[in-house]
């Protein structure tokens, strides 16, 4: 089996400091490939960078974006650095762009007109959305509405709405990334029957590392960060509430992971630490 991480922060200092060390415990683990999440323009660069110095086996790839924390940073100047950046061979999303109405870090509006003028470059370069959402379903939907059908595809990373919000985004023929959101018994379980009703070629699995380190898993790492190698974990709490086999859901959430994002094929073997 293979595994495709779809979102990693690897330019955090916890996973920066040895990142060689990660991606090989990723790889071990049978993640092959990943996905790094660019969240402003400085991260996006370093992810990149990241990517040519570390990967010479079509293991690591990246996105390029603002994430509506930093919507506030937005001007004609970051627009057009970030289209440029965007070009580059190892970006393959546009993201991680987005609303959070959460914690309202940037003004709503400031968020939007940051989403929208990223929206149209990745219709102009016909990259795909790596998409966030806190609390603005309903104000995220108006605006994907107006881009979609001139977007390629585009994912919402790390789902952790309800069922109204999953269904208007499948409607939208949206691509769903879960994390060890679903592993969480305080937070997570409301998830847990949605995972049904999710249709093979729309799943893709995360880590969001380091965050969101999966609550099931033991033994638990001492630094207490989250990592590409513990996506297992996430695998097979998806796989029980879909009633499939951990080997079916690596094979087709990987498999729509290399379409959406564009990626080449590589070997690798899996070995299922269970």
């Amino acid at each position: 089996m293979q595994l495709i991480d779809i979102g990693v922060n690897l330019t955090h200092p916890s996973l920066a400091r040895e990142a060689e060390a990660v991606i090989e415990r990723a790889r071990t683990a049978g993640v092959v490939q990943m996905i790094l999440t660019g969240t402003s323009l400085t991260e996006s660069e370093a992810a990149l960078e990241l990517c040519r110095l570390l990967d010479d086996s079509n293991t690591l790839f990246t996105t390029a974006g603002i994430h509506p924390h930093e919507a506030a940073s937005w001007n004609t100047t970051t627009g057009r650095s970030l289209k440029a950046l965007a070009q580059e061979q190892k970006v393959r999303a546009l993201g991680e762009c987005g609303l959070d109405f959460n914690r309202d870090i940037a003004p709503r509006s400031v968020q939007e007109k940051a989403l929208e003028e990223q929206l149209a470059i990745a219709v102009e370069l016909q990259l795909p959305v790596f998409l966030h959402e806190r609390d603005a379903s309903e104000r995220l939907l108006a605006i994907i509405r107006d881009f979609r059908d001139k977007l390629p595809a585009a994912v919402v990373h790390c789902f952790t709405g309800e069922k109204q919000a999953l269904y208007q985004y499948l409607d939208l023929d949206l691509h769903i990334g879960i994390t060890g959101w679903i592993c969480d018994e305080r937070r997570g379980t409301h998830l847990h029957p949605l995972m049904n009703d999710i249709p093979i070629g729309r799943l893709m699995l995360e880590s969001d590392a380091p965050y969101l380190l999966p609550r099931t898993l033991r033994p638990k790492p001492k630094s207490g960060h989250n990592e590409p190698a513990f996506l297992t974990e996430v695998l097979h709490e998806v796989a029980r509430h879909r009633n499939e086999s951990p080997q079916a859901l690596a094979a087709h959430t990987t498999v729509t992971a290399r379409q959406f994002f564009n990626l080449p094929a590589v070997e690798a073997t899996f070995e299922d630490p269970s």
